[in-house]
């Protein structure tokens, strides 16, 4: 690993930070209301209540900003441009899934996008372990996180063809 000074380590854990927050702002404006839309939709039985997805999805952006912030001090970003521009592309569509579930209220096309979101964290995940081990076992989590929501996603479709059409 090529050694960056203290500072810059700091300054680049902060900005990857800030990265993926910004990426949670994006999507969590469209949710801002959703908490009705929500309540009023079918679920599985199996489904958390609304007060849990805060939470979880904040300890998992602190943890894929801790992981791509990992990959980026081995040597930059051009060292792994391919692992981080995964990140930023699965980074998009993960904003985007909150848009097309809750702020227009598409759940083929939410589905759509948190499969294609799932296949591109796999590869992050892969891209983020093969320069970090330790960085692709942080997406662990969010990996099985959004195996759970994309499962939940086609279940609250399923359920809601009328509203979620």
């Amino acid at each position: 690993m090529a050694t960056v000074p203290k500072q810059k380590q700091i300054v680049g854990l902060v900005a990857w930070l800030v990265v993926t927050f910004v990426a949670a702002a994006i999507g969590a404006a469209a949710s801002v209301q959703a908490g009705p839309f929500y309540t009023q939709l079918l679920r599985p039985d199996w489904a958390p209540p609304p007060a849990v997805f805060g939470p979880v999805w904040t300890v998992l952006y602190v943890l894929m900003g801790i992981a791509a912030w990992l990959v980026w001090r081995v040597g930059g970003f051009h060292a792994a441009r391919s692992a981080l521009t995964l990140y930023l592309v699965q980074l998009a569509l993960n904003a985007l899934w909150t848009w097309l579930f809750f702020g227009w209220q598409r759940g083929a096309l939410a589905f759509a996008d948190i499969v294609v979101l799932w296949a591109l964290i796999v590869a992050t995940l892969i891209a983020f372990w093969r320069i970090r081990p330790l960085a692709g076992m942080l997406l662990v989590p969010y990996l099985l996180w959004v195996s759970f929501a994309a499962a939940l996603n086609y279940s609250v479709w399923q359920l809601n063809p009328q509203v979620l059409g």
